[in-house]
């Protein structure tokens, strides 16, 4: 009886074995703040990012400044006047917001610049891991720095297909 026990308990063992996916974690975060190519790029993404925040911050300064006058000078001023002058600050606070989102927006210049800049470092990062995997035979690879995210998956793995099937779409 011990035999046969030991027999089953054998084949359970290498029969999940034989289905066990292989798989890797890596954290991209800490691969890239090693690369000096990568810090080189940040340093020049801070510098466009705090130039333009200057810039900014200067046209903030300026319309603030216009608001004072505006409020100081609001009881001296004909209705005409006044219209047009809250025009100017109403055109002039547009203007600044179009700015910030010309440069820190979604696809904003810093993000097209970070585009430019950063992604090529990271495509060299996946690419050393895709090769990583498909060399050392890993179903998957997840990445750790920002919450598990599988960044690397044997195609062979992938069911989408099937699924596709099974709901009756081609």
């Amino acid at each position: 009886m011990k035999k046969i026990l030991l027999v089953l308990y054998s084949i359970f063992i290498f029969g999940i074995g034989a289905f066990a996916q292989r798989y890797a974690i890596v954290d991209t975060k800490y691969i890239l703040d090693k690369m000096p190519d990568y810090k080189e790029a940040q340093k020049k993404l801070d510098q466009f990012s705090e130039q333009w925040q200057k810039e900014i911050d200067t046209k903030q300064v300026e319309l603030d400044r216009m608001y004072k006058n505006f409020e100081a000078e609001q009881v001296l001023l004909s209705d005409e006047l006044k219209k047009k002058r809250e025009d100017e600050l109403f055109v002039r606070e547009k203007e600044l917001r179009d700015l910030q989102r010309q440069r820190f927006g979604f696809e904003g210049d810093l993000f097209k610049r970070r585009q430019d800049l950063v992604k090529p470092i990271q495509d060299k990062v996946y690419n050393a891991i895709q090769k990583i995997a498909v060399n050392r035979q890993y179903d998957f690879i997840l990445d750790k720095s920002e919450g598990i995210t599988i960044i690397f998956a044997d195609p062979k793995l992938d069911r989408s297909e099937d699924v596709l099937r099974e709901l009756g779409v081609k």
